[in-house]
């Protein structure tokens, strides 16, 4: 180490040069590096889902779940895996041990996902396969509204969600109220059946026909031509164009038994923001990407893309994390840029002014170090790394001051600066390390923390680590080197400090002042050294005594005052999306009125990954400032109290949590192998639950009890009359969701366009399903529903 400072102050001028470049780099860092609210930790589960338009929760598990979990039980890694099968639906968790690696178990499930697709059913939608990330959770949500078509301000979002995508920070643009644009084509039941018409006539015309045929090259040695067949559908009147039946000379065109127009399918949600029917744009960021520089490309594309929208439309920013993210590191900045101030007074009123700045650049210097170090591992700034720079701001001016109060020592003295400072980085440099690898040692364990929450709090002890590894150079080589040059004698009296200086091999009982004082009382403390270690051992367990006694208890991370609430409203029943949303408004009603409310965002046929079956819509919630209203918990009160009038609607609420996302407080887990067994289980169970007070928003995820109508073929029948059972559920489409022909890309439309067909409104009834007929080469056949 010798050897090493000595170098280091030969090159003083290089020395000062390499830590002018550090703090430069450090402050680029600090400006470019990504900057969050919490830390963006792999949450180490991955769900893959798989719709099926009108599916039952029974034949889901049976069709997509069994043939999924038997793939993915080979996946290598999986800690658990959990399978749940809903209406129109299924998906299977894996959870994965903490610090997994993303990447490799995406790639396995994907493999593993692609070899249970042939086992799904035909109609089934393309599996998805999604990660769980704190950035796929919205940081910025866009309310668009006003007084124009809805297909106007369905355009409008689909345009501005391109743009916005665009950036390259952002990961995901979801639309809230978006419905797909698809061609319908009304079909009069009388006419298919006077005609004869089957469903697998319809969907073979449009089959065969919409097709685009390349027939070849011609290459005859004059010259070389490709031959194409344009068979496309390019508009709605070539498909009412399309022929459906042919008998000789006759030809029945789909225009003759249906009409057709451009439309959306049914709604499956509503958004409304205060009230007012909205289309939502839910912004994802990217996972280490900087959150406030996102917003701000975000609103830049916003204003942009405004000049050129009709002036009906409205715009409205109802959730922008950036902002309260800006606001908190601004408030931790503060409170570091607060430490470092009261650090620095007591170092110069301790040390003097110069020597006093000498020790005060420990401290940026440490601190810029650490984050370019962090910079390069790729961390963010985030309320864990600000803390840790607090913690440390302490503890890292512990060698410098060390070294220049050794160093006034010698100066007082008489030694030249140069030989002062030399003599106290080499005297003191083992001390200086010894102290610093101590502490150390006591955060370097916490850097291997296992589990979600290491993964959160990780960023504490490998801040404290690298800010104090950092304090080292800083105290060992940049202090010194600047001392030598800059240094100067501090405030200290001179007499107590040649009286410490004659001390080392002198006796210390001829000290005076506070030093004295503090000499003699330590003198005394080690004449009795047993009383001492009894003392300190009662005074131990008395504080643990004393704290379980009077205190609050112990919990791992605070609860500080939200922002957003989110809150699930749940209700049961063969509910239509219309009678859900009647249900939203009511509870929507109670809350727009409440002061300290600034904006109310509903979502209704919107369930959260986490929520229950029975989870109708969502209602999130954004709070005025903290300094305006009253507290979240009063708020929350007030909501539930007047919810209470609300016959069959129950809601809970999910406050904002600004640490690791654990839930529910208590969560049970029940199994068995029968499964009719689980229904009276979980209602005992929640019936306990429900009388011990102070336990809230409970839920379950049983599946919902309702009605449920089925199809009954008498199959030896219709063997006979050559009808099959797809050909039953082609028709029952016609009068429920509608059976899609074909697709087409029309030139205005960046998207494919289904051509769905189905019967007028008023035939979609249960009733209807008992009047229809099945075209067979015998006739028509009649089936019974029950």
């Amino acid at each position: 180490m010798k050897a090493v400072i000595d170098t280091v102050f030969k090159r003083s001028r290089t020395t000062i040069m390499i830590l002018v470049l550090i703090l430069i780099a450090g402050t680029i860092s600090y400006i470019d590096i990504p900057k969050e609210a919490a830390p963006d930790i792999n949450i180490p589960i991955i769900y893959v889902t798989v719709s099926h338009r009108g599916i039952s929760p029974e034949d889901a598990e049976r069709l997509l779940v069994q043939p999924l979990e038997q793939e993915l039980r080979s996946v290598e890694g999986v800690k658990e895996m959990r399978s749940t099968a809903f209406e129109g639906g299924a998906n299977v968790l894996l959870e994965f041990d903490a610090g997994f690696d993303a990447d490799q178990a995406l790639l396995d499930v994907r493999e593993q996902v692609d070899i249970a697709k042939p086992e799904l059913p035909k109609d089934s939608d393309e599996p998805t396969v999604n990660e769980i990330n704190f950035s796929q959770f919205p940081m910025f949500i866009i309310a668009l509204s006003g007084a124009v078509p809805e297909r106007a301000l369905l355009r409008t979002a689909h345009k501005l969600k391109d743009e916005i995508e665009g950036i390259p920070a952002v990961l995901e643009v979801d639309i809230g109220g978006d419905r797909d644009e698809q061609v319908e084509i009304i079909i009069d039941p009388s006419l298919v059946q006077s005609y004869g018409l089957s469903s697998f006539e319809l969907v073979n015309f449009f089959t065969n026909s919409n097709k685009l045929v390349a027939a070849g090259i011609i290459d005859n040695g004059k010259g070389r031509f490709s031959i194409k067949v344009p068979g496309l559908i390019e508009t709605v009147q070539e498909v009412m164009d399309f022929p459906v039946k042919i008998d000789g000379d006759a030809v029945v065109r789909l225009k003759d038994i249906a009409t057709g127009r451009r439309a959306f399918e049914d709604a499956k949600e509503y958004t409304r923001s205060n009230g007012k029917s909205a289309v939502t744009l839910e912004i994802s960021k990217r996972t280490g990407t900087n959150i406030i520089e996102t917003a701000r490309k975000i609103r830049e594309v916003v204003e942009r893309e405004s000049k050129d929208w009709s002036k009906s439309i409205e715009y409205k920013y109802t959730l922008d994390k950036s902002d309260e993210i800006d606001e908190m590191l601004n408030d931790l900045q503060n409170s570091v840029i607060m430490a470092i101030l009261l650090v620095m007074v007591v170092i110069v009123a301790a040390l003097g002014i110069r020597t006093g700045a000498l020790v005060g650049i420990a401290i940026p210097g440490s601190f810029l170090m650490s984050i370019l170090a962090l910079s390069i591992m790729g961390f963010t700034i985030n309320m864990v790394v600000l803390f840790g720079l607090i913690v440390s701001v302490g503890m890292l001016v512990d060698g410098a001051i060390v070294i220049t109060e050794y160093a006034d020592r010698k100066l007082v003295e008489g030694k030249p600066k140069y030989v002062a400072y030399g003599l106290a980085a080499k005297r003191m440099a083992m001390p200086v390390i010894a102290s610093t690898a101590t502490t150390l040692a006591a955060f370097i364990p916490l850097a291997f923390w296992t589990g979600v929450v290491g993964e959160f709090m990780k960023y504490l002890p490998i801040t404290i680590i690298t800010t104090l590894i950092s304090s080292l150079f800083m105290g060992l080589i940049f202090v010194p080197t600047l001392g030598s040059i800059f240094g100067k004698a501090g405030i200290a009296d001179k007499k107590t400090m040649k009286a410490i200086a004659a001390s080392e091999h002198g006796d210390l009982s001829e000290l005076t002042g506070f030093t004295g004082k503090y000499v003699k009382l330590l003198q005394t403390a080690l004449s009795m050294p047993v009383k001492i270690i009894l003392a300190s051992i009662f005074m131990l367990f008395a504080a643990q005594i004393v704290y379980w006694t009077f205190g609050n208890g112990i919990e791992f991370f605070p609860n500080i005052e939200p922002k957003n609430i989110r809150i699930n409203v749940h209700a049961q029943g063969n509910l239509s999306i219309d009678e859900k949303d009647n249900l939203i408004k009511e509870v929507e009603k109670l809350i727009i009125g409440i002061p300290d409310i600034d904006s109310v965002y509903a979502r209704t046929g919107h369930k959260p990954k986490s929520g229950s079956e029975d989870v109708i819509g969502v209602i999130k919630i954004r709070y005025k400032d903290w300094n305006e209203r009253r507290k979240s918990s009063e708020i929350i009160n007030e909501i539930r109290e007047k919810a209470k009038v609300l016959a069959g609607v129950y809601i809970d609420f999910h406050e904002e949590q600004k640490g690791p996302r654990q839930g529910k407080s208590i969560e049970i887990e029940v199994s068995s192998r029968n499964p009719e067994l689980l229904e009276k289980s979980i209602e005992h169970i929640k019936k306990g639950f429900n009388e011990i007070k102070g336990l809230v928003d409970i839920e379950d995820s049983r599946s919902l009890p309702g009605i449920q109508w089925e199809v009954k073929i008498d199959r030896a029948q219709a063997a006979k009359s050559g009808v099959f059972v797809s050909a039953v559920g082609d028709m029952i489409q016609l009068i429920t969701k509608g059976l899609k022909f074909s697709d087409y890309r029309p030139e205005n439309s960046d998207d494919e366009i289904d051509i769905v067909a189905r019967y007028p409104e008023k035939y979609r009834t249960i009733d209807e399903i008992n009047r229809v007929h099945v075209s067979t080469a015998a006739g028509s056949a009649r089936f019974t529903i029950c």
